[in-house]
């Protein structure tokens, strides 16, 4: 509520404006009024407030007396905390207001019915200032808590997505109030797709690590999601900056030595090193056990990745190539890695075309060279076991890579 309170802060400036038009009143009515616009500045709403009514108990008032004592008496009660005063107030200037100033009061109604929890009358009263012309941010916030009152969190989703798809349509960047409303929306509504989608939208234009975290932490049990990718998720939590506990350096190293890629797992583990979550506590033997596995392998790996490449590029099919050709990735050696992967993927009987893709766009991402061709080759992947969420994320994290 401490914003709908910041939105009625406004309406102060009717003070400064009754101080003005109080010069030309009767005395027994603008004396009263220009005292309260000096205790009001003062800090002193209450009394300005038991000012403004000594001024309105004055007899025969003209309209003009009225409305001055009415924008006086809503300034007053509102800092005053006394919000029935202030309404009816405010509600008394709005009926003798012109077009050009209706938008302004009703928003300022509206907060201040909202302050009471009146969100029927805070509703009727935004809807008027909405059709007045208000399309500002202050109103906006009021549609956004008042939807949120509401516990319609499909009408809640309606208006953040028309908004993000009305942002995304004029080639602006959404805002990030916006999509985090879609976000909590769909989640209430169990439209997990849906929440999916705009998640990945908070990571293409605000890619922060909390965002990060939320996706990757779900896009495992997303439906039909296959197992193989697990390593995959890891290293996009890797390289998002979200991997930091000690068990997952362990697991990623593990689940790289079982995909036949040591030197991967030769790096994540000198990566903990680094990073000071190996080589400390209980387990300081085991890791320790893990980094002499890992570069042992590398090394014979290394030694015998060309009678392997040979062997691949005398299949009838192409998956081993590709095989050989990112392990080549992982040793450092891209070149080489992209030219046996790219024969594999031209030699065809792939089992999975899509990984190979992926494994294809994910060594592009590797030299600058070939960083542009990344792109288009991971925005070609449609599989729908996972590997098109995996490739999306790499682009995000290729991009914010630099």
């Amino acid at each position: 509520m401490s914003m709908l309170r910041a939105l009625t802060f406004s309406i102060i400036a009717a003070a400064c404006m009754a101080g003005v038009q109080a010069q030309g009143l009767r005395a027994e009515i603008g004396r009263p009024l220009q005292q309260a616009g000096e205790l009001l500045k003062a800090g002193k709403a209450r009394e300005a407030l038991a000012k403004a009514r000594e001024a309105d108990a004055v007899p025969g008032k003209t309209p003009a007396e009225q409305l001055t004592i009415d924008r006086m008496k809503a300034a007053a009660a509102q800092r005053a905390g006394d919000l029935g005063t202030a309404i009816a107030a405010l509600e008394a200037v709005a009926a003798r207001a012109g077009a050009g100033e209706m938008g302004s009061l009703a928003e300022q109604i509206a907060s201040a019915y909202a302050q009471q929890r009146n969100n029927a009358k805070a509703s009727e009263w935004m809807n008027k200032a909405i059709a007045a012309g208000n399309h500002g941010a202050t109103i906006k916030q009021l549609q956004a808590y008042l939807l949120g009152a509401s516990g319609d969190y499909a009408a809640i989703a309606r208006d953040a997505g028309a908004a993000v798809a009305a942002a995304e349509q004029a080639g602006r960047r959404p805002d990030e109030g916006e999509l985090l409303r879609l976000a909590d929306a769909q989640q209430r509504t169990n439209n997990h797709a849906g929440y999916s989608a705009t998640l990945e939208k908070l990571l293409l234009n605000y890619p922060k690590k909390d965002y990060w975290n939320a996706h990757l932490a779900r896009l495992p049990r997303k439906p039909g999601f296959a197992d193989r990718f697990a390593l995959d998720v890891m290293r996009l939590r890797l390289a998002s900056g979200t991997l930091t506990k000690t068990e997952d350096f362990m697991e990623m190293a593990q689940l790289a030595l079982q995909a036949g890629l040591p030197a991967e797992g030769q790096r994540i583990v000198e990566q903990a090193y680094k990073a000071g979550v190996f080589g400390n506590g209980p387990e300081a033997a085991r890791q320790q056990r893990l980094r002499d596995l890992a570069a042992k392998q590398a090394a014979e790996q290394k030694a015998s990745l060309p009678a392997q490449a040979t062997q691949a590029a005398g299949e009838k099919a192409g998956d081993d190539l590709v095989k050989v050709g990112y392990a080549y990735v992982t040793q450092g050696d891209a070149a080489k890695g992209l030219e046996l992967i790219e024969q594999g993927i031209a030699k065809g009987g792939l089992k999975r075309p899509d990984d190979a893709k992926l494994r294809l766009g994910m060594a592009q991402l590797q030299s600058p060279a070939t960083k542009a061709k990344a792109s288009a080759t991971l925005r070609g992947i449609k599989g729908s076991d996972g590997v098109a969420d995996i490739a999306r994320l790499w682009l995000i994290a290729g991009r914010d890579a630099g």
